[in-house]
């Protein structure tokens, strides 16, 4: 018997200590999950974020131009600068206009919020003098992960204190566990935030396109498809994807939140990249074609595949990101809300252009 156990004692022990270190690395994420979930570092990134689309479309039409032949530099430059003025200025004002039409359940802590929350809260708590200068620290500035880790590890086995930590309305709120209604209730105000900034593309391609083309006109059809593909694909199918594959999962009593995370995530590819760009190129071809040539009586719509023009990519599962932090249960999401006018920008510039990856093309 003794054998036995030293024989197997170096596997236990390796066990062990994989274990431990899993643990480490869990306790690690979920840190880094609290750091970018701090309020006041949420809503700094926010502010950036037209910066970020400003400085971020001058340089990509500065480099289209750059890259361009030069004879066509001149032509390339308005277009792109049309299309990016279009997009950036609707996908700034994108999250405002969305929260004014339709009603979002996201609260964001004001400053004198968050301030108040902690003095009320060190008032009628005893906690170390150390904690007490992080805590009265993160009244005014974005607190370190060392810092947040000593708040965490001193008050997180205080009952009193779990609410104040990651309650709804905490120093820094848990991810929200999310139910099918919930997302339901979320596409209405995500697909009008997306759906703006690809009119604005679709709009600055026009202009552009009027500017430095005689036959302006005719680029029409693959902006109006594009959009159609990025707004059904990549915005809003890939959300009801989510919310169905939840709702089936709700009825089948699953509860774990790794299966949810992944049912979630196989619902938007399903949904989005599959039947949304089918969906996408059939109203394309049956709708907007006929509708740009019904005054050529030559033209004559032939068969071919639905994805002859538009084929999914790699950055089309890229842009599927807004919708993975929408509906994901994992820590450390919510900094990524603000990010969504520049995913969103995407889908309008390449609306702009007319984006077309096929082969054949009518």
């Amino acid at each position: 018997m003794f054998c036995y156990k030293e024989k197997y004692k170096p596997i236990k022990q390796f066990a062990l200590t994989w274990l431990y270190m899993r643990m480490i690395e869990m306790n690690s994420l979920t840190l880094l999950g609290k750091y970018l979930d701090q309020p006041r570092l949420v809503k700094q990134f926010s502010r950036a974020v037209p910066f970020v689309l400003v400085l971020g479309g001058a340089g990509f039409a500065l480099n289209e131009k750059r890259k361009a032949p030069k004879e066509k530099k001149n032509d390339v430059f308005i277009k792109n600068v049309a299309v990016l003025t279009g997009t950036v200025i609707s996908a700034v004002f994108a999250p405002k206009i969305a929260s004014k039409i339709v009603k979002g359940h996201y609260h964001h802590h004001e400053e004198g919020e968050t301030a108040q929350l902690i003095t009320e809260f060190l008032k009628n708590n005893n906690v170390t003098k150390k904690t007490q200068e992080y805590l009265n620290e993160a009244k005014e500035r974005i607190l370190s992960r060392k810092k947040i880790k000593r708040i965490f590890e001193e008050l997180d086995q205080n009952p009193k204190a779990k609410e104040f930590l990651s309650g709804e309305q905490g120093l820094i709120p848990n991810p929200e566990n999310i139910d099918s209604k919930h997302i339901f209730s979320e596409i209405g105000r995500l697909s009008v935030m997306g759906l703006i900034p690809v009119l604005g593309g679709i709009t600055g391609g026009v202009v552009g396109e009027k500017l430095s083309e005689k036959n302006w006109k005719e680029k029409i059809p693959d902006k109006i498809k594009e959009g159609t593909y990025q707004y059904l694909a990549n915005i809003v199918l890939c959300n009801v994807g989510a919310g169905i594959a939840l709702w089936g999962m709700e009825q089948a009593k699953i509860t774990s939140k790794p299966a949810r995370a992944i049912g979630m995530v196989a619902g938007i590819a399903l949904t989005g990249l599959v039947f949304g760009s089918a969906i996408a190129n059939f109203i394309g071809k049956v709708c907007i074609d006929p509708l740009f040539h019904y005054k050529d009586k030559n033209h004559v719509h032939h068969h071919v595949d639905l994805y002859s023009e538009r084929k999914p990519e790699i950055l089309d599962a890229g842009l599927h990101i807004d919708d993975v932090s929408t509906v994901a249960v994992l820590s450390g999401l919510k900094w990524i809300e603000p990010a969504l006018p520049i995913l969103y920008a995407i889908s309008g510039y390449r609306a702009g252009i007319g984006y077309r990856n096929g082969g054949n093309r009518q």
